[in-house]
């Protein structure tokens, strides 16, 4: 694999842009056009009470959160498509209202590009069983949050933070051992998704 992400994205409606918590949003720093805040390595903005509630009253429908039984339904699909397009899955962690994934990829492809085939198919795999969500979306719009993890070292830190979720429905890392929760398929191991002791991963930054 040449390039490896973190990717991040939320559930419909439960985290909005000007959320008290932070959110990943484009604002007006000046006269002019918004300034996009949603790209790598920028920070997220803080409590934006007004584009908060403007958020709250464009819903379509309820806030959406992911039972258990979803959670593993998409890991299913993630990893479906990951195989498909020739990904590595390294790791997943689904929340009831946001998703981490860990995933290397040939090549150096557009990230957004990636998180919009992960959302597509996952939806796919929800719709099939669980029907259409009344709003049409299972997801928040938007791209999500894409971290490059320019080497090994980050690919490791990246494993560890899905690992240490605060209530998570689903933690799936590929070096799990058989018959524990997770488990990796045959392989599928950890060694493919990092580096040698001291190596950087392919495709640091200039």
């Amino acid at each position: 694999m040449d390039r490896y992400w973190l990717l991040t994205w939320t559930t419909y409606g439960t985290w909005l842009p000007g959320d008290p918590r932070g959110s990943v949003t484009s604002v007006r720093d000046g006269p002019g056009p918004r300034a996009e805040h949603d790209q790598p390595g920028t920070a997220w903005e803080g409590p934006l009470p007004r584009l908060h509630a403007a958020a709250a009253a464009a819903l379509k429908g309820p806030p959406i959160y992911l039972t258990i039984e979803q959670a593993e339904a998409l890991l299913g699909q993630f990893r479906e498509t990951a195989a498909y397009r020739r990904w590595l899955l390294c790791g997943a962690a689904v929340m009831a209202n946001h998703v981490h994934l860990v995933v290397g990829v040939p090549g150096d492809p557009n990230a957004e590009d990636l998180i919009r085939d992960f959302k597509a198919y996952g939806s796919r795999a929800l719709n099939q069983r669980w029907g259409k969500p009344s709003n049409g979306s299972w997801w928040s719009g938007g791209g999500g949050s894409r971290r490059k993890l320019p080497d090994a070292a980050a690919v490791r830190a990246a494993l560890g933070y899905l690992r240490n979720q605060s209530k998570p429905l689903l933690i799936w890392i590929a070096d799990d051992q058989p018959g524990e929760p997770g488990a990796s398929a045959p392989g599928d191991r950890i060694s493919d998704c990092t580096f040698p002791p001291g190596a950087d991963a392919p495709g640091s930054p200039e």
